[in-house]
């Protein structure tokens, strides 16, 4: 059983976390790849491409070495674009991520805007979970009811008396 504070991808039925990217449509949220839920979007790879290619962007822990855009970026079979390191393979989306929220490269207001647009999509995502968990709440508070009701019907003197 998923945790109730957890929102829910509409398509995979998996749960979605604060790092996952996100789509929502239709008042409806959901993985932007089911397959892969940590992906860059598609803003933060046209910033990476647009500002990042001529320096180091994301460094991978288990080998130590630091990469630019062209060594880790790769479109798969499926045309998904990842980013690996080309050693370990080891996925190097968050460290992606990580540079560009921080890299003095880009604008100063495109930067800011990029925060703010994954704060965003962060707290969407953290509303839905209190959501979840307040309907969870109400919900078995109703079960509740219904069940005290129900005890209620079947202890009341007039159904013992006929």
């Amino acid at each position: 059983m998923s945790d109730p504070r957890t929102a829910i991808c509409a398509q995979c039925s998996k749960p979605i976390t604060l790092e996952d990217t996100i789509v929502f449509r239709f008042g409806v949220l959901g993985h932007l790849d089911c397959r892969r839920p940590r992906v860059l979007n598609a803003e933060e790879r046209t910033l990476v491409f647009v500002y990042c290619q001529d320096h180091e962007i994301c460094d991978c822990r288990p080998c130590g070495a630091k990469f630019r855009l062209r060594e880790v970026a790769s479109i798969d079979q499926f045309g998904i674009r990842s980013f690996t390191c080309p050693w370990c393979h080891a996925d190097l989306v968050d460290s992606v991520r990580a540079h560009l929220y921080a890299c003095t490269r880009l604008p100063a207001e495109v930067r800011r805007r990029a925060k703010l647009a994954r704060e965003a999509a962060q707290l969407l995502v953290k509303r839905s979970h209190e959501l979840r968990g307040a309907a969870d709440v109400l919900m078995r508070e109703a079960e509740s009811a219904l069940h005290e009701l129900r005890r209620t019907i079947r202890e009341s003197p007039r159904r013992r008396a006929s």
